[in-house]
This record gives structure tokens, sequence and C-alpha cells, in this order.
């Protein structure tokens, strides 16, 4: 048996999960966490009264932080049972921890850019393996009539 087939859903006759696959909504994953983890942070400071410009849009951003977290989540979901929609999601998320892990490791905190920039990299650079494009290509079904 390949070792693909090792990791593989239960379904055999459904397309083969690669390791890279996996490897992918991990990554996203563990971003997903890191963001949920800045927006239990930030909410925090915000309920032990650290001082705000305005205390709606602090509000804002934290939904924010928790609506991306939460968008994250079901890209690596989706992308883990297959799907095809959350190979642009996860490469979007890619080049936005890109954006801010760059100047991160430039700015003088080269250990917090290059834990942003490498899983990333890893990323970008699965999410064009021929073996997740083919297995990432379902795409949803219609929900049932009744």
């Amino acid at each position: 048996m390949p070792e693909d087939q090792a990791s593989a859903g239960t379904d055999p006759s459904g397309p083969v999960r690669p390791r890279a696959a996996a490897v992918i909504s991990g990554i996203v994953a563990a971003e997903a966490t890191a963001l949920l983890g800045a927006a239990a942070w930030y909410g925090f400071q915000l309920a032990s009264g650290a001082p705000v410009m305005s205390f709606w849009g602090a509000i804002f951003t934290l939904g924010l932080l928790l609506a991306f977290a939460s968008w994250l989540y079901a890209v690596a979901v989706f992308l883990f049972r297959g799907f095809r929609w959350p190979r642009a999601g996860a490469l979007v998320a890619q080049l936005f921890v890109l954006t801010i892990g760059f100047p991160t490791l430039t700015g003088g905190f080269p250990v917090a850019g290059a834990a942003m920039l490498i899983p990333a990299a890893t990323a970008i650079v699965l999410l064009f393996d021929k073996r997740v494009i083919r297995f990432a290509s379902r795409a949803a079904s219609a929900p049932p009539a009744l």
C-alpha cells in the first residue's frame, strides 16, 4: 500500500488524502489558533481597562480577529476533507502571513519572523503540489431535496 494511502479517509473509493494536504491543514489550523490566542489576549486587555482610542473600534477589531480565526478553522477543516474552495483561502492567508513575517524578520524579531515565514512558505509550496490539487478538487454537493 502506498504511503499516501495510509493517511486516506475511510472511503476507499474516494480520493486519497496526500500528507501534504494534512500538513497544510495543520499549518492553517495552527495559524487560526494563534489568531484565537491573540483575540483572547486582546479581549483580556480590553476587559482589564487598557487604554484605547475608540472602544467600539477595539470591539470591532476583536470581532475581526475572532471572525478571521473562525474562517481559518473552516479553511483547515474543509481542505482536510478535500474541498476545492479552501485552497484559495489558504493561499490568501499565507500571503497575509508573508506580508507580516518579512517586516517582523527584518525589524529585529528574527525568531518570530521565521516562525511566520517558514510555515507560510511551506504551505504555499505544498498548495501547488499536483497531489494536493488533485485531492482538493471536490465541489460542494447539493443539499438533499427533502
